[in-house]
């Protein structure tokens, strides 16, 4: 079931409260300038029978649920119709642009993790050949002992010894490069899939929308909300704009962390082995914060995953297409219970 956005919140409601913060400031101008007129008026018994019978209708107004709910009913009809020409608030209109958006974000990630794949590839070589030059010191520093050549032992054992602490950051710097490859592995699938589902979703629910339209006029809503029922063009439209809410957290989720890894990338030197703590801070930050939209509960699995020495991380492996059966269950479906 969708969650009912509070009107405020929408584009509309901006232009609604613009609408009634200028209605309040104008009335009130005008009623100050007009006061005089008013006070004289009332003097007259016609003209005051007339003013009060305007206050008693607004007043009716106020106080009848029924009445009432046809005025919100109105306004916000009129706001969303005025705010429609300066901005895309058609959902159909907004889940399409997000399917661009996604596309054009999955080509971008894809290329983000080609380039990743080379850089982790690059730190093995660096991390094996420095194990090979560990040893190799080691091995002459033993045979230096054993000639008692103490300063090629003492000059061969610190060469081992920077080695070794080298590679204790480079493995460092490796298993954080192999936390953004998963993620942006798994982000890459579940992406894929939600592309699909919107697709699906837009295909389907576009021409819906437009047989709800044309079968539910706007004085057949407006009756519906007098009655007190539902008015199915607004629970429709509500159900597409919880999906597009949806899709919006999840594409914005997407790009904070092509951008942080972006950023911890650049930061990255391996030719000559160095790279920025701020990097490494924000991907520490983004591991300690809640549940991802896009992961779910798959993000602290990928991350013991990549913690375990023993879960050897297949660079070679492709990423994985999304396989559509023919049971699939749309994950926006539910949206529209």
């Amino acid at each position: 079931m969708a969650d009912k956005k509070n009107f405020w919140k929408r584009p509309e409601g901006v232009t609604g409260a613009i609408v009634i913060a200028g209605v309040v400031l104008g009335g009130g101008f005008l009623l100050v300038q007009a006061l005089p007129a008013l006070i004289a008026l009332a003097s007259n018994t016609l003209y005051l029978a007339g003013m009060l019978l305007v206050l008693g209708a607004i007043i009716y107004m106020v106080l009848d649920p029924k009445m009432r709910n046809l005025v919100w009913y109105m306004y916000k009809s009129v706001m969303r119709w005025i705010t429609g020409l300066f901005v895309q608030i058609d959902p159909i209109g907004i889940l399409k642009s997000y399917v661009d958006d996604l596309k054009d974000n999955l080509r971008k990630m894809n290329r983000q993790i080609s380039q990743l794949r080379g850089q982790m590839h690059k730190l093995q070589e660096m991390i094996l050949n420095n194990r090979k030059a560990i040893q190799s010191n080691l091995d002459l520093a033993s045979k230096a002992k054993q000639k008692n050549k103490q300063s090629v032992m003492i000059l061969k054992s610190r060469k081992a010894g920077r080695l070794k602490e080298s590679n204790i950051k480079l493995e460092d710097l490796y298993q954080k490069m192999e936390v953004l490859y998963r993620v942006l592995r798994k982000m890459y699938e579940n992406s894929e899939i939600m592309l699909e589902d919107i697709q699906d979703q837009v295909m389907v629910k576009e021409q819906e929308r437009k047989a709800i339209h044309a079968s539910t006029s706007a004085m057949k809503s407006a009756m519906n909300v007098i009655s007190g029922d539902a008015d199915k063009r607004a629970v429709f439209d509500q159900a597409l704009e919880a999906i597009a809410d949806d899709v919006s957290n999840k594409v914005g989720e997407m790009e904070r962390f092509m951008e942080l890894s972006e950023n911890f990338m650049s930061s990255v030197d391996l030719q000559n082995g160095v790279f920025e703590e701020e990097g490494l801070k924000m991907l520490e930050k983004w591991e300690k914060e809640g549940v991802s939209l896009l992961l779910g509960n798959e993000k602290d699995s990928l991350l013991l995953e990549a913690a375990d020495d023993k879960n050897v991380l297949d660079l070679g492996q492709p990423i994985k297409k999304p396989v559509r059966v023919a049971n699939h269950n749309n994950q926006y479906d539910s949206f529209f219970e």
